[in-house]
């Protein structure tokens, strides 16, 4: 039986107030661990700008509908925010919370000059317009331009946004400011001041975790067996890499099933028939359910599609060593510390999924300084944060006997917690 939408909304909001309590929980056990008092907890356990807005927009038929939107803004101590904006039907405001504070997390283990944000619009784009994406898309900017800009808090592409809405939020902020703003927003298209190696940048962090991870592990990568649940953009990215570097990808997933081959997929052929949405499965027939494809044996799992997917209920079923998350709160606590305990080496989404903002600070600091780089220059400062980040979180796991997501929290926090206290907020 179909469930009714009211109590899937329901549902979803139990899930993501989930993930807000449990982000708060590991950030008061890392303060803990830092020896931070309860007063960092109270000041970082909820971000200290949360911002709701109504967008009327026009739609094609000419009638008017009213969209709601969110900004979240975690803490800007270290410096202005950061974060991506996502169109979702599912968008809420218990969600963009959470996301602004792993924003938070990750800025502080890539050692970046923010603090944390996110935004979110409720809608659903894949049943839009062009032109009604691109009105509400400048309606947002219009709605929350008070409290953004390139040293305030800089926007950049998330769930189902791109290069041309961002265009058009520049665009908008641009006219609203009355002269160019390049750097108001990340992951432009090139020729309006994006940066080179933007669009796969998630991609390739993950790609530098995966590396690191089988090194620890003292495996290789040619010939591992990978499963990538997901192929949006960093899930497909991912497959091509993986499959360039001489991995099995033996299964992938997208929003209507799995598709799954213990001798590799071919994924170039899959890369050609995939829509802008990431959906590919619904051309085949010998389809398998996302659960199905964790529960595979498999060298690395990549959940890169939602939240909650390994869980205390399929925990026990997962069969890999190595668990990379491109996506963001894939794995729960309880079903984190049941991973730890069997020896698989969980790298956390904080730390796996910050490709994407190293390269939209890059993109940022080329936009202040008018000077752009080669995809190559890119690359390599991408390898060079990635490396070092993934060490020092693996080292502090080591030293300080927890397992690598407390160790990411801990890194993440403390330099928002440093800043705040140098600044006497606390």
């Amino acid at each position: 039986m179909t469930k009714s939408p009211s109590k899937h909304v329901e549902k979803l909001e139990i899930e993501f107030n989930n993930l807000f309590l449990s982000t708060q929980m590991i950030i008061k056990e890392a303060l803990k661990k830092l020896g931070y008092g309860k007063e960092v907890f109270e000041l970082l356990k909820e971000p200290i700008r949360m911002i709701t807005v109504r967008i009327p927009i026009r739609m094609d038929s000419g009638g008017i509908r009213v969209f709601t939107g969110y900004r979240s803004q975690h803490n800007d101590a270290v410096g202005p925010t950061k974060g991506g904006v996502r169109f979702h039907p599912e968008v809420n405001e218990e969600e963009v919370k959470a996301l602004s504070i792993w924003m938070s997390l990750k800025c502080g283990i890539t050692d970046l000059p923010y603090g944390g944000g996110k935004g979110g619009i409720v809608c659903d784009p894949r049943n839009m317009s062009l032109a009604e994406l691109e009105r509400l898309s400048r309606g947002y900017v219009r709605a929350i331009s008070q409290v953004v800009g390139p040293t305030k808090d800089i926007p950049a592409p998330d769930v189902y946004t791109n290069s041309q809405i961002m265009a058009w939020m520049m665009d908008e902020y641009s006219r609203l400011r009355e002269f160019d703003s390049p750097g108001f927003i990340t992951g432009k298209p090139i020729v309006l001041g994006g940066s080179q190696g933007r669009e796969t940048a998630t991609a390739r962090g993950v790609t530098i975790c995966i590396e690191q991870a089988l090194k620890k592990k003292g495996m290789s990568l040619k010939g591992a067996k990978i499963i990538v649940q997901g192929f949006g953009n960093a899930g497909s990215f991912l497959s091509k890499f993986m499959h360039e570097a001489g991995a099995k990808v033996i299964g992938i997933s997208d929003a209507y099933g799995a598709l799954y081959d213990p001798e590799g997929l071919d994924i170039n052929y899959l890369l050609d028939r995939r829509d802008s949405f990431g959906t590919v499965t619904n051309l085949f027939d010998n389809v398998i359910t996302n659960q199905q494809l964790l529960e595979k044996e498999c060298d690395i799992l990549v959940p890169a599609a939602i939240s909650n997917q390994i869980t205390l209920e399929n925990v026990h079923r997962i069969q890999a060593s190595i668990i990379v998350e491109a996506a963001n709160g894939p794995t729960t606590l309880e079903a984190t510390k049941i991973l730890d305990e069997k020896g698989v080496l969980l790298v956390p989404d904080i730390l796996a999924s910050a490709g994407g903002v190293t390269v939209s600070y890059f993109e940022w600091v080329q936009n202040n300084q008018g000077y752009y780089w080669s995809e190559e220059e890119v690359e390599e400062k991408l390898r060079k944060v990635m490396v070092n980040s993934f060490e020092n979180i693996y080292q502090t796991a080591q030293t300080h006997k927890v397992d690598m997501r407390l160790s990411a929290y801990m890194i993440g926090i403390k330099k928002s917690a440093e800043a705040s206290q140098f600044r006497g907020w606390i």
